[in-house]
């Protein structure tokens, strides 16, 4: 027996082996040099210049970067509202289509088309869409009255759209993950349910949701991280605009090292990126765990 788990063992990090140098050479290394740099002073368009070594100026820096503050408030607001939208709708929708029948199949279909549509392209066709002289929004508005709307000129107007835009490509994603957990329910518990009288609110409440809690934490955990990743279509529909009143901390890390190419403040900013992602999901995890141990 302890030759064959001393086998199993060694054939575990056989296949192990190729994964971790691969994320090793892609993912540990960057990171590391990325951590390495955030200590120096360097400018890329200065290719003959020597990193000066700063210390934590480039991490103090933060304290008082205002364009830093406002960007991550953007993001808190984007990924609290923008999840939070996805997951109910979600649910909500799931509880719709959570069945076997053809019909379920092909809405499921159709209802994944955003999902899997580039973010660049997405954040292209709605750019246009939402144009205030040309975008069909607008015009279909006009059918209602309404008048023409700056979308992406205004600061409110733009920070609702790229929330829209978003909602509405991945609260499929939600949807399919949501419906998957509710096929899993055990059917003796909504039988029991209903068999003591309970109506179909009650089920939700005190056995639907208890069940699924586990599922939609997983959920949250990876929404609200890719939430706060989000560049592409925020990038493409309105690059932080107008002023600074989109500017997501992903785009601002983005402007700083390749636009303004300020590499050693870049780094930083990416280090305590991750290090408040890494710090999120381990909460996510914890409250996963909890849920968990209630059922």
């Amino acid at each position: 027996m302890k030759k064959r788990k001393n086998g199993d063992r060694l054939a575990s990090w056989a296949f192990l082996t190729p994964t971790l140098v691969f994320l090793g050479i892609t993912a540990l290394l960057p990171l590391l040099y990325s951590l390495y740099l955030s200590f120096f002073r360097m400018k890329l368009n200065l290719p003959n210049q020597t990193p000066q070594f700063v210390g934590f100026e480039n991490y103090a820096r933060m304290l008082t970067d205002q364009l830093l503050h406002t960007s991550t408030w953007n993001t808190i607001l984007f990924a609290v509202i923008s999840v939070a939208l996805e997951t109910v709708l979600g649910l909500m929708v799931a509880m719709v289509i959570c069945s076997d029948k053809r019909w379920a199949r092909i809405v499921t279909s159709i209802f994944m088309i955003p999902m899997i549509m580039a973010p660049v392209a997405i954040g292209t066709l709605w750019r246009m869409m939402l144009d205030s002289s040309t975008g069909v929004i607008n015009y279909l508005l006009s059918f209602l009255g309404i008048p023409s709307i700056n979308w992406l000129s205004n600061p409110t107007s733009a920070m609702i759209a790229v929330m829209l835009v978003n909602v509405w490509q991945l609260t499929p994603w939600v949807t399919v993950i949501c419906a998957a957990g509710l096929k899993a329910l055990p059917s003796d518990c909504l039988q029991a349910g209903l068999m003591d009288g309970a109506t179909s609110g009650q089920i939700f409440r005190h056995i639907v949701i208890p069940l699924i809690k586990p599922v939609l934490v997983v959920v949250l955990m990876i929404r609200f991280i890719d939430a706060f990743k989000v560049f592409d279509t925020v990038y493409v529909m309105t690059n932080g605009g107008p002023g600074s009143a989109t500017e997501m901390l992903p785009n601002y890390i983005y402007k700083q090292g390749l636009k303004f190419f300020d590499a050693g403040y870049a780094a930083a900013l990416a280090i305590v990126f991750v290090l408040t992602m890494t710090l999120c999901t381990t909460l996510f995890l914890r409250w996963r765990k909890r849920e968990e141990d209630k059922l």
